[in-house]
């Protein structure tokens, strides 16, 4: 899939790195994960794959380990997710930050974890597999960057045909898919782990700053001194005021409205933002667009 990176709405851009690392470290485990088969017939999805009955018996660990391993010898599974990773992953690790980033990452491929366990406990026929793969922390990635990019124009491919979609629909979709795969299992695919990382990633957009405003009050947090960032609320301004704005040339534009905007959210994350910050982020985008 091609994306576009927002860095076209500011002169100055970090390239995010976190993301890149994940890649190694990911291709690495999966080397490994072969070599340890094929030479010495060990088989690590047997003791650090996700089962339900790994759980039961204590091996808590797996809801952490079961996301770095992948199906092998055969490189497709650690490859697609790693595509994945790399067109989502560059986009939301320049929006929220390295770290926050990390923390969705792992947090979304834990959730879907649980879930897959969960189902699994709980339905009937749902045979106790071992789950592995990157993928569950994958979909929490594409369902922040499409909440936070709903009208993006994305390319894929299906059987070798390019066919474009909007991002809200590509959600639609693999959230529909995951669900019904999650409630029937018609592959070897956990769906229910997919599920699960795309409703971490939902309620991130959606909730994360009422989750942030509410941890705050049970542990507030140090006020930063000499920081320039605002982050009070603005004023709520009127409909022509913003249309006002909007009209203004593009460099000025940037500099005087979005740039703060995007300051703010790699200092305190997307969910950080006011309604009335999140709608000039939205026309700067379609400006540009």
């Amino acid at each position: 899939m091609a994306l576009a990176d927002r860095h076209y709405m500011r002169e100055e851009f970090n390239p995010p790195r976190l993301t890149k690392q994940l890649i190694i470290v990911l291709v690495a485990a999966f080397v490994v994960q072969s070599m340890l088969m094929f030479y010495w017939h060990y088989d690590a999805i047997e003791h650090f794959g996700l089962t339900v009955n790994g759980l039961r018996s204590g091996k808590v660990w797996q809801l952490v380990t079961f996301q770095f391993l992948h199906s092998v010898p055969w490189p497709w599974h650690v490859l697609f997710n790693c595509l994945g990773l790399w067109f989502f992953g560059r986009p939301v690790e320049e929006m929220v930050g390295s770290r926050k980033f990390l923390r969705l990452y792992l947090f979304s491929g834990l959730a879907g974890g649980a879930l897959q366990a969960l189902l699994t406990l709980i339905l009937p026929h749902h045979f106790d597999i071992p789950v592995v793969g990157a993928s569950a922390g994958v979909c929490g990635l594409i369902a922040i960057f499409c909440s936070l990019f709903p009208m993006q124009e994305l390319t894929t491919w299906i059987y070798f045909f390019p066919i474009q979609i909007r991002a809200r629909y590509l959600l639609y979709f693999l959230f529909g898919l995951s669900l019904y795969g999650a409630i029937i299992p018609f592959d070897g695919i956990a769906h229910a782990a997919h599920l699960g990382g795309i409703l971490t990633g939902v309620i991130y957009v959606r909730y994360g700053r009422e989750i942030g405003d509410w941890l705050e009050r049970w542990m507030p947090q140090p006020k930063v001194q000499g920081s320039k960032l605002r982050t009070q609320p603005r004023a709520r301004r009127n409909k022509a005021g913003v249309q006002a704005r909007w009209q203004s040339s593009d460099e000025t534009f940037i500099s005087r409205e979005v740039d703060p905007i995007l300051d703010k959210i790699s200092a305190h994350g997307f969910e950080s933002l006011t309604e009335e910050e999140r709608k000039v982020l939205e026309g700067a985008r379609k400006k540009m667009n």
